[in-house]
């Protein structure tokens, strides 16, 4: 083979690899459509179910200053299959619902009292589920909010302890009532 061949060759796989490349990470860019599954309006009522799931108190901050809303949408659009997805836009269909069906507005239209119920008779409605596996709207949510939070600078830094660069390791250390746990 001649210096030139070589060349030619090294150019023409070098081309397939760029745009080989490029073809697959366009695969990868989510497509935003006019008919999104969660809508912004749906982002604020994830910030307020978050809240009234974890509220903001005078030690640490609430689901809010997580951005809770923006972290469910990312996790339930991008990484939950079609059924989830489904039971997740049934279940904030079922949760404006039944605000209207008990007291007469949207869930953003009543007040933390009357969350705080709605999300409460949820609650027990996912905990009293007969079946091993089966998928609840406000058992969804419950666990992206925790774990979104709990995974947050806010939550993580303010709500836990938070070593950057924790020390050695101690097995045994004395607990008092109150302290917070380790986001580390």
């Amino acid at each position: 083979m001649d210096r030139r061949e070589a060349l030619h060759r090294t150019a023409g796989i070098l081309g397939v690899t760029l745009i080989g490349s490029e073809l697959f990470l366009s695969a990868c860019m989510r497509k935003v459509t006019a008919n999104e599954l969660i809508s912004a309006a749906d982002v604020l009522l994830l910030d307020e179910v978050g809240e009234t799931i974890l509220p903001e108190t005078e030690r640490s901050p609430g689901a809010k200053a997580a951005k809770i809303g923006l972290f469910i949408k990312s996790i339930v659009t991008d990484c939950y299959g079609k059924k989830e997805q489904e039971i997740f836009k049934l279940g904030i269909l079922q949760l404006h619902q039944l605000a209207r069906n008990h007291y007469g507005g949207d869930f953003m239209a009543i007040n933390s009292n009357q969350k705080h119920a709605i999300l409460n008779q949820l609650d027990k409605e996912a905990r009293s589920s007969t079946v091993k596996n089966d998928l609840h709207f406000f058992r969804m949510i419950k666990e992206l909010t925790l774990w979104g939070y709990f995974s947050s600078e806010p939550g993580a830094t303010i709500a836990l302890r938070y070593s950057a660069v924790p020390g050695r390791y101690e097995g045994c250390v004395p607990y008092t009532t109150g302290d917070k746990a380790w986001a580390t």
